[in-house]
């Protein structure tokens, strides 16, 4: 059963139900990639774990892991040729370790010869992906969510696909090394399956206001009335 609206799902965005959201996007996308790559490209799932200290008495200690794809090629040597990252919560909010521990690994690969390919699909937070945010704007638009692509061959340039609440997610191009091409990524695609395989559906109450950033009043708007003509 797809999602009630037709692009990304704010209600999604809860920070109880964007974790099981964000691994199974990397799942699809991993699969979907491996299906498509040439030869002798893959994908592969990575992992950065993270020690939080959930209570201000230190009692335990919980590890949290965030999962991400790397794109490798066998042409001679094994070689990484690019990094796809789906932000998290952690990823977006100030002072947060997994802030800091993405901002490093993000600086770190800036400098490589891999591409960096970053997908933002939440609202709220503070902007980290390596686009500035201005600079994105005052190009795109006003946006709620986007993509920066940054290769490592034309360092200069930021390739940024943004869209706004309501409209359906793109399909980006996700970069090979230089003379290999690109191959297309629908991320509409990825995340109805995404839904349909999942079990938001029964967690979500599409009543209820979703969760922070607040819509603004054009948004609820829109948002009141998606779900109206869904329901009729």
């Amino acid at each position: 059963m797809p999602s009630p609206l037709p692009g990304m799902d704010p209600f999604l965005e809860d920070a109880e139900l964007f974790p099981d959201l964000h691994n199974s996007l990397i799942t699809y996308l991993r699969e979907s990639l491996n299906a498509t790559l040439p030869s002798p490209y893959y994908a592969a799932t990575a992992s950065r774990t993270e020690a939080e200290t959930p209570d201000v008495i230190p009692v335990f200690v919980d590890e949290v892991q965030e999962s991400f794809l790397e794109i490798f090629t066998k042409k001679g040597k094994e070689r990484l040729v690019t990094s796809i990252e789906l932000l998290s919560l952690s990823n977006k909010t100030p002072r947060d370790k997994g802030r800091r521990k993405y901002l490093k690994k993000q600086q770190t690969l800036l400098r490589k010869k891999v591409h960096l390919v970053e997908i933002d699909l939440l609202r709220g937070g503070k902007h980290v992906t390596a686009v500035p945010r201005a600079l994105a704007e005052a190009k795109a638009g006003p946006f709620d969510y986007h993509v920066c692509v940054r290769r490592f061959d034309k360092p200069e340039e930021f390739h940024v696909y943004a869209w706004s609440l309501g409209e359906r997610l793109p399909i980006f191009s996700l970069p090979l090394l230089p003379g290999d091409g690109s191959v297309p990524v629908d991320l509409q695609q990825l995340f109805d399956r995404a839904y349909d395989t999942g079990p938001y559906r029964f967690q979500v109450d599409y009543r209820q206001k979703p969760p922070p950033p607040p819509l603004t009043a054009e948004q609820a708007r829109w948002l009141k009335s998606a779900l109206r003509e869904k329901a009729s």
